[in-house]
């Protein structure tokens, strides 16, 4: 699910995508009014030389533009000549989950499709390894995958009217040296009047980043819902909470003499004020997926977020070894 490596991803100062027909995987021909155009977006530092022969053998096979897409520090890494992803039908991003949510931050501006590539362990947004790469684009141009599609957060500062577009959360943080003061309300509801170190609202994709690292419930699946999790609240009471999809959430920040931050995707952004409203938003990015999407829960457990109690694995090693004796 979330990511929490994405500190550098740019471009976070775009319209939301507008609402609009969602893709549908069918057979896709090489050509004019087909696949024409593959974008690719790299990781920084990690080994990609085999995944990124595999696709410039792919797209050579197939007689196709390659171009690298702008986003995150993938500039600092030059691939491929750079292109605008506006052109781009599908989008590869190759590294890690920081570098998939880069990729469907750009994508979300044009609703292209994004195939995670795994350069290590896969993640929670990859979909494939260097090795089955070759394989998972023949998928894709077979129609032979399935769309997972992403919400996230439409968060609108009402004083400048600017908008940003959160795939995992947004994040409302105190400044070193001082607290800050929310107010937070739910449908024109209050909820709760906290100071601490901030807020965070959280996607179910962002739900096991920031704010479960907070105590922040995990939501599980495409659950449509978002979660609003204080950040260690100084005296008072109140839990995080799991607000529907079509509700609004309007936070009031009182900063005190140190100032505050906001975050959006684990990135910084520029405050435009102290009140903003946060909406959910359906379908706003699409990852492929080789199998039908799940919860999730398979995953959360292989890469440990999620772990069984001491005494339950302590059990089941005794078992093992009654059984090896």
């Amino acid at each position: 699910m979330g990511s929490q490596d994405v500190a550098d991803v740019e471009g976070s100062e775009m319209t939301m995508p507008a609402d609009g027909a969602k893709i549908v995987p069918v057979p896709v021909e090489c050509g004019p009014g087909g696949l024409e155009r593959v974008g690719v977006v790299v990781h920084p530092t990690r080994e990609i030389d085999g995944a990124l022969g595999a696709l410039r053998d792919w797209v050579a096979d197939h007689d196709l533009e390659l171009v690298q897409i702008e986003a995150g520090t993938n500039r600092q890494r030059p691939v491929a000549e750079f292109g605008e992803v506006e052109r781009c039908d599908l989008v590869v991003a190759i590294g890690g989950d920081g570098t998939v949510l880069a990729s469907l931050r750009a994508a979300m501006r044009t609703g292209a499709p994004v195939l995670g590539v795994a350069c290590g362990s896969l993640g929670a947004l990859t979909d494939t390894s260097a090795d089955h790469l070759a394989e998972a684009l023949d998928g894709y141009l077979a129609g032979d995958w399935f769309p997972r599609r992403l919400p996230a957060l439409a968060v609108r500062c009402e004083e400048d009217g600017t908008e940003q577009a959160a795939l995992n959360d947004f994040v409302v943080v105190r400044r070193s040296g001082g607290q800050v003061a929310v107010d937070v309300t739910v449908d024109g509801e209050l909820y709760v009047r906290l100071a601490g170190d901030g807020v965070v609202c959280a996607t179910s994709l962002g739900s096991t980043a920031y704010s479960m690292a907070a105590g922040g419930p995990i939501l599980v699946g495409p659950a449509p819902a978002f979660v609003v999790t204080p950040l260690a609240m100084h005296g008072g009471s109140a839990p995080p909470i799991v607000v529907q999809d079509t509700a609004k959430v309007e936070l009031v920040v009182h900063p005190t003499f140190s100032g505050f931050d906001v975050e959006v995707d684990g990135r910084p952004v520029e405050a435009g004020g102290v009140r903003y409203s946060v909406t959910m938003r359906e379908d706003a990015a699409t990852l492929v997926a080789s199998a039908e999407p799940d919860h999730g829960l398979g995953g959360l457990r292989k890469r440990r977020i999620v772990m069984d109690s001491p005494r339950v694995m302590a059990r089941d090693d005794r078992e093992a070894r009654k059984r090896s004796e």
